[in-house]
């Protein structure tokens, strides 16, 4: 029998291998960042141990002092990366901040529209028949903007189409969402602003992938472009920790903070708070550098990728725009099978629906293709180089079906030079580093 302590040891062991893993690999998920030395001291500290429900200085509970001050520096961070009126920091992560936004602007019933999920669009938009939050949990009746797959963004015309007859038909929409988790192209918000606003619509933008491009601004401005309200994540191409945030405008800040709390959270995750107000502050200072990087860096791996026969989308637009790069792979096998052969060269990325994969017969388990991001390389400080040496990895191994124990070993040893965080104030500590504190 399994002892007590035999469990205990266990779990650091794994923790411990996890470290290491990341330590030797390619980081390519589009949805992932490593935080600085400096946000991981923040995660560890007795924030994390305490309550705080309520806007600052109005809490539910005492011996808040500290935690009201952070707060309220890391609001006000936001408020200068985003240009943004209001700001609300308490939820927890991107889905509990569409959720905030669902409750804010909407009743159960009501009409939102989004990108389908092969689109590019997130689980947190589906329709309740897939589990999706917005229809599953605040049962919205979710219909689609279209996309021109060759462009990989919304078409205009025929999203202003859709819009009419749903009118129509007496279903004018109350809220679309802009904004999506593959995304390589600004979406096209001040050509259909309007076109929502007029028939009553909330104009929303999710900004979990793109915040920290939109903070140093590499992509586009939705709050300036006609978002009413903007929800994000802040662990993509913004660095901090696992956590979420809503940016709008002072009209609309008593709805959200009552939809927020007590609407949606009780406590809200503090140690994660001061992690998220020290990566807005190494973002206000280092962020410009940084997200032009990103950009240059994606641009650089889909040509690198391309070069060597990898058919990634979007070529006749520079393949992307964001830290995004999406890849067809069907010549080559199927993304799921292809994202466990790179994994096991340590290449770590994520299969991918294609916009046309369902029609194809595809499942998500096995779809068309892979998703690529370049935040967490780029925050390693790798370069266009780098990007070159990354797809010769993945032409070894999916194309020359090299053995991938051989091309591992290469991957291990070309990561022994990026081990510290860049774009941030200190980095003594190296990125992947298991720190024992017991």
């Amino acid at each position: 029998m399994t002892s007590a302590r035999e469990y205990y040891d266990q779990t650091f062991g794994f923790l411990q291998q996890h470290h290491r893993l990341f330590r030797e690999a390619v980081p390519l998920i589009a949805s992932e960042n490593v935080p600085s030395p400096a946000v991981r001291e923040a995660l560890v500290t007795d924030f994390g141990n305490r309550y705080a429900e309520g806007w600052p200085e109005e809490r539910v509970y005492a011996g808040c002092v500290y935690i009201d001050r952070v707060e309220l520096l890391c609001i006000e961070l936001m408020k200068k990366l985003f240009k943004a009126e209001f700001v609300d920091v308490r939820p927890i992560s991107g889905v509990m901040s569409n959720l905030v936004l669902y409750t804010a602007f909407t009743d159960p019933g009501d009409v939102m529209m989004a990108l389908p999920i092969p689109c590019g669009g997130h689980i947190s938009t589906g329709k309740k028949k897939f589990g999706g939050t917005a229809g599953a949990v605040r049962d919205l009746v979710v219909e689609y903007l279209a996309l021109d797959h060759k462009e990989l963004n919304i078409d205009v015309d025929r999203t202003k189409e859709r819009v009419k007859k749903l009118v129509e038909k007496g279903k004018a929409p109350k809220l679309v969402m802009f904004g999506a988790s593959v995304f390589p192209f600004p979406h096209p918000v001040r050509e259909l602003a309007d076109t929502f606003r007029d028939v009553g619509a909330t104009v929303a933008y999710d900004a979990a992938h793109v915040a920290g491009l939109i903070a140093g601004g590499c992509f586009q401005d939705p709050l300036r472009e006609g978002a009413d309200v903007v929800t994000l994540s802040t662990h993509k191409t913004l660095f901090g920790p696992q956590h979420g945030g809503v940016l709008s405008w002072d009209r609309y800040a008593d709805r959200i903070k009552r939809a927020t709390f007590p609407g949606l959270s009780s406590n809200h995750h503090l140690h994660a708070v001061a992690g998220v107000a020290i990566a807005c502050a190494e973002l206000l200072e280092f962020g410009k550098e940084y997200v032009k990087q990103v950009v240059r860096n994606a641009k650089a791996l889909g040509q690198a990728l391309f070069e060597r026969s990898f058919d990634v989308l979007a070529e006749h637009k520079g393949f992307t725009e964001s830290h995004v790069v999406l890849v067809d792979i069907t010549k080559y096998g199927d993304g799921g099978t292809i994202e466990g052969e790179l994994e096991k060269a340590n290449v770590i990325l994520n299969r991918n629906l294609l916009p046309w994969d369902i029609k194809a017969g595809r499942h998500f388990m096995h779809p068309g293709g892979i998703r690529l991001g370049t935040s967490e390389v780029t925050r390693l400080g790798m370069k266009e180089n780098e990007m070159a040496e990354i797809a010769e990895f993945m032409k070894r191994v999916v194309i020359d079906k090299e053995d991938v124990n051989k091309v591992k070993k290469d991957v291990v040893e070309f990561r022994r030079g990026f081990q510290k965080v860049h774009f941030c104030f200190e980095n003594m500590t190296e990125a992947y580093k298991y720190v024992k504190i017991r």
